[in-house]
């Protein structure tokens, strides 16, 4: 794993041992940011589910002002917390350790802090077992998480479908067994 481009283009990100999280391709990854750079400069970026924070991180390298990094699981927090210190950018980094649905619910974020894009990249098997705290997560983050022109980008297995409230589906890639959605 590695970023891709900006600031940080070629340095090599620490990642997971196991099937822990699943590091999206370099190719998926250049796709991807080729179709969101516009929106990076200057923006707050929410990582969910952020493995080893690939996708943040990428967003910061592209000139992103904020990256807010979800995590509960221990050893990939290791790591996410490595990768943002070998990058020296934890003054633009926040890492919240724990069980996501919690607390996301039990927060709204300050105006000056909502998303302006958020990487949505639940386990896929969350799709299938937990549709509903994907769909009440998906309304709780557009209500008190993010600004109202946000763009959600939703990771998924290609096989599994799910409409999230309030979010409309204006690109859709895969890759694979691997489909990406971009919302707003």
């Amino acid at each position: 794993m590695r970023i891709i481009a900006g600031e940080f283009r070629g340095r090599r990100l620490l990642g997971p041992e196991g099937d822990a999280t699943r590091p999206i391709t370099d190719r998926a990854k250049q796709s991807l940011f080729d179709v969101l750079a516009p929106l990076l400069p200057g923006s707050v970026v929410y990582d969910l589910f952020a493995g080893t924070g690939s996708m943040g991180l990428e967003s910061i390298s592209r000139g992103a002002r904020l990256a807010v990094f979800y995590e509960s699981d221990r050893s990939a927090l290791a790591l996410l917390r490595k990768n943002i210190d070998a990058l020296r950018v934890a003054d633009r980094c926040r890492v919240v350790a724990g069980d996501l649905f919690r607390l996301i619910a039990a927060s709204a974020a300050p105006d000056a802090d909502r998303a302006d894009l958020v990487f949505l990249d639940p386990p896929y098997r969350f799709v299938r077992e937990r549709p509903d705290d994907l769909r009440a997560l998906a309304t709780t983050l557009r209500g008190r998480h993010m600004a109202p022109d946000a763009t959600l980008v939703f990771r998924h297995d290609a096989a599994d479908a799910m409409d999230l409230p309030g979010f409309e589906r204006f690109d859709l890639r895969t890759y694979g067994e691997m489909a990406i959605e971009l919302l707003r």
